[in-house]
């Protein structure tokens, strides 16, 4: 049980770190889930197995899983400069621009797959999520290094200053000479490229793909953040706290399981934990004021 939870944590809390940044920066990312979904398409097509008889692309040469996952996110990147830009520069709502990019990525998705389910991946690739070193899972340590360069990244380097300082007032931060419409699109391309991660190890988690892998994750990652410290109102949020508020989502679905309640439930009771975390940080968040 302890594997398992490790295993579906990892990739959680990899979309929840790329979440995070937007939160902090009082925006948000509704497009997380499909540009998930859209990486994991992306990997599965040019990741399967040479033998296998339905392939996506019949004559396509076995390609090197390195360089398909660099293709996976420097695709999913350009999403991310484009939100960003579209907030930054167009001053567009993050939840109007991001709502829009997720209806345009599926559309791409669908475009890109003929909405075909994608099998027969490779096990050199699908090992990755299934393998294990002296006992601990690739996906467990490949989200801790990502958790540990998160962790640098918000206190340890300017960008990190930076993205809280627009977080807390983002006019003051203006006006001390922060160019925030740059700092906004590094975060959102930074997010893209870690749902492109996600996206990658998931399909591979899963032996496969499909134009729905990733959907409703972006909500998760936002509850999870929330639960976690990661403030909606901007300028306050933990690599820690993020951690912990994916390990209590995933916790409460493994114990909701394991009560015997039925899974059509569970989607009422993460509804009602998303609620009561954003109205709990809504009253600190007024309380401080």
């Amino acid at each position: 049980n302890f594997t398992n939870l490790a295993v579906n944590t990892a990739v959680r809390f990899i979309i929840a770190l790329g979440v995070s940044g937007c939160l902090i920066t009082k925006g948000t990312d509704l497009s997380a889930g499909r540009i998930v979904g859209l990486g994991a398409c992306i990997a599965a097509t040019l990741l399967q197995n040479p033998n296998y008889s339905d392939r996506f692309f019949p004559g396509l040469p076995d390609m090197n899983i390195f360089v398909v996952l660099l293709i996976v996110i420097v695709v999913c990147g350009l999403i991310g400069v484009v939100n960003g830009a579209v907030i930054s520069y167009f001053k567009v709502p993050p939840f109007i621009a991001t709502l829009g990019m997720q209806t345009l990525v599926y559309g791409i998705c669908l475009v890109y797959t003929g909405a075909k389910p994608i099998g027969g991946l490779k096990p050199a690739y699908t090992n990755i999520a299934n393998g294990n070193f002296a006992g601990i899972p690739y996906l467990f340590l490949i989200a801790f290094v990502c958790g540990i360069l998160l962790w640098i990244l918000y206190n340890k380097t300017r960008q990190g200053k930076y993205m809280y300082a627009i977080g807390g007032n983002e006019n003051a931060a203006e006006v001390a000479g922060i160019r925030t419409g740059k700092v906004k699109i590094r975060i959102y391309a930074l997010a893209a490229i870690l749902y492109s991660l996600g996206g990658f190890l998931l399909a591979a988690k899963s032996g496969g793909a499909s134009v729905n892998m990733g959907m409703g994750y972006e909500l998760e990652a936002i509850a999870a953040c929330t639960i976690g410290g990661v403030s909606t109102n901007g300028g306050v949020g933990k690599v820690s706290g993020i951690l912990i508020g994916v390990l209590v989502f995933e916790l409460l679905k493994i114990l909701l399981q394991f009560v015997g309640v039925q899974t059509s439930y569970t989607y009422i009771v993460q509804g009602v934990v998303i609620i009561v975390a954003v109205a709990l940080d809504l009253r600190k968040y007024l309380a401080k004021k």
